[in-house]
């Protein structure tokens, strides 16, 4: 009985094991980048780099166009919602990142680039960085999360809801010149993106989330989230001739504070 119960014990440990492997493996089959249409592939700095919830942070430009690449390594169908600054990128509603709102279908091995908001079936108006007067999610009085891309990603249950996949790609580069600390995504030109509506079912909990929160460099140079800011920091920088020699020369708010005047 002894001999049975320890089997037991082991089959259900192994089936255990089996079930967190196969929910896992998801984690590290969908790459989420954000590609600028003049520098590539922009670096992340990780905060949390494994597991569901994934965070980091991305140095931007103002005016800068960029597109959000998604690659599905995985051999599965898979859903996602996608919302810039809090707004989901199909409807332009709020997103709370949820399982029934609007989405994108990649197919398994598939990859695709959502390059703006989508205004209809066959059009999107670009994404672009600006400050927060400007931001798409300002027109609508939003600003619970400004400067934040994020992506969820679904498996499928089966057949059932709808969602959208692309049909090509389409990349544009214009530049503006802004400056602000802080930071939102704008609603730029007009391009053709055409999609057709595919069957989806998600299952109730998303496999992966992935926020990217995008700052102005000097802003994560003052957090120290990118320690290489132009300086030897082996000698360290030099505090009576700073890099950035921008300022009014008044005594700047720390980076904490200023956000409060």
């Amino acid at each position: 009985m002894k001999l049975f119960k320890n089997m037991l014990a082991a089959v259900f440990l192994m089936l255990a094991y089996g079930a967190s492997v196969q929910a896992g493996a998801l984690y590290d089959k969908v790459d989420i980048q954000v590609i600028s249409d003049d520098r590539g592939k922009l670096r992340e700095y990780p905060v949390d780099e494994y597991g569901k919830k994934q965070r980091s942070y991305i140095a931007v430009h103002d005016g800068e166009r960029y597109r959000i690449r998604v690659r599905n390594r995985s051999n599965q169908r898979i859903g996602l919602v996608i919302a810039v600054d809090g707004r989901n990128i199909i409807t332009g509603e709020k997103s709370w990142l949820g399982r029934k709102e609007a989405k994108y279908v990649l197919d398994p091995w598939e990859s695709a680039e959502y390059e703006g908001w989508r205004s209809s079936r066959n059009h999107v108006n670009r994404f672009y960085f600006t400050d927060i007067e400007d931001s798409y999610a300002d027109a609508w009085g939003d600003h619970s999360a400004m400067g934040v891309i994020a992506v969820a990603v679904y498996k499928e249950k089966e057949s059932g809801h709808y969602g959208y996949r692309q049909k090509r790609e389409s990349m544009a580069a214009q530049s503006r010149a802004q400056r602000s600390d802080a930071m939102g995504t704008g609603f730029g030109e007009r391009e053709w993106s055409p999609t057709h509506r595919v069957h989806f079912k998600p299952r109730k909990k998303p496999a992966l989330k992935k926020f990217i929160k995008y700052e102005h460099r000097r802003s994560l140079c003052r957090r120290g989230i990118i320690r290489h800011c132009g300086y030897d920091d082996d000698d360290g920088w030099n505090r009576f001739w700073p890099d950035d020699d921008s300022d009014d020369g008044f005594a700047p708010y720390p980076w904490r504070l200023r956000h409060h005047h």
